[in-house]
């Protein structure tokens, strides 16, 4: 399964396969629900969407996914991202801890590619891994041993496939005479001849027309990748909010006064404000 460990066969009356063939959870022990065909992936500790991987493929171009881990327990959820194809992919964050009951979003992007795959098929794999950490664990605290089941842990692992799909059609050109200010049709003299005049006008606005389709994909291209830069900082903020939560409750335990628990709150206030900016 280039380069990733291959798993033992899980029990058929536990999982179903799914259709597509797309997606398998394995774990060192427990049994696996499927959630929604083809949509998210349940397992005992993390649920994972989507299922599957799938860019819009372009020629030298990034492209962008999201993928979201929601976590199920009570507990911390240490979660490690690899690949198939780690050159040819940048997964933010590839490693991190999952609050309880809370989730986190991944962004994937793909380098750009010199040359289209055959047929648009892709044999690249992602493994996202996924352990029981200790109560109030955070990324530093993660190391590569955790995810080893030789560690007498159990490690669960979800695999997702890769998909090319076909980028969004640009927006079809308005028809012409359908709104106002639409450029005019080339009239046509009474010998059946069209006017050398209106042939003209209606030439250059069907180039302009076509000139305006690529500034259209650059636009949903920064908007997409604003999006993904939401997300990221929408997740930092929340790890933060709920760091800032434990704290407070830890100081409320050791006797700490009102005025030290306001000053805390009026910070973690102020810290995610500025991380909107």
């Amino acid at each position: 399964a280039q380069g990733l460990s291959p798993t033992p066969p899980l029990p058929t009356t536990r999982c179903a396969l799914l259709l597509t063939c797309s997606f398998v959870c394995s774990a060192g022990s427990g049994s696996r629900r499927r959630r929604g065909i083809n949509q998210m992936s349940s397992g005992e500790l993390l649920e994972i969407e989507p299922v599957e991987l799938k860019f819009p493929f372009e020629l030298k171009k990034q492209i962008s996914c999201s993928l979201q881990l929601s976590n199920k327990t009570d507990d911390y959820v240490a979660f490690k991202v690899k690949t198939t194809n780690p050159k040819k992919y940048c997964v933010r964050p590839n490693t991190g801890v999952v609050l309880p009951r809370s989730t986190c979003d991944i962004i994937v992007t793909m380098q750009s590619q010199k040359e289209s795959p055959v047929d648009m098929q892709c044999k690249d794999k992602f493994l996202v891994q996924s352990v029981i950490a200790d109560p109030g664990s955070t990324v530093k605290d993660i190391t590569p041993e955790m995810f080893t089941k030789e560690s007498g842990k159990t490690v669960e692992e979800c695999r997702l496939r890769v998909l090319y799909v076909s980028p969004p059609q640009p927006p079809s050109p308005v028809p012409e005479g359908s709104e106002e200010g639409s450029s005019p049709r080339p009239s046509v003299s009474d010998n059946g001849t069209l006017n050398a005049s209106d042939l003209l006008v209606a030439s250059r606005s069907f180039s302009e027309s076509q000139e305006k389709s690529p500034e259209a994909m650059a636009l949903i291209s920064k908007l997409t990748d604003e999006k993904n830069s939401i997300l990221l900082q929408n997740n930092k903020l929340r790890q933060e909010m709920d760091f800032l939560r434990r704290e407070v409750s830890k100081q409320r335990a050791r006797g700490f006064s009102l005025t030290v628990v306001v000053l805390i709150v009026v910070s973690g206030i102020l810290l995610g404000y500025f991380l909107k900016k």
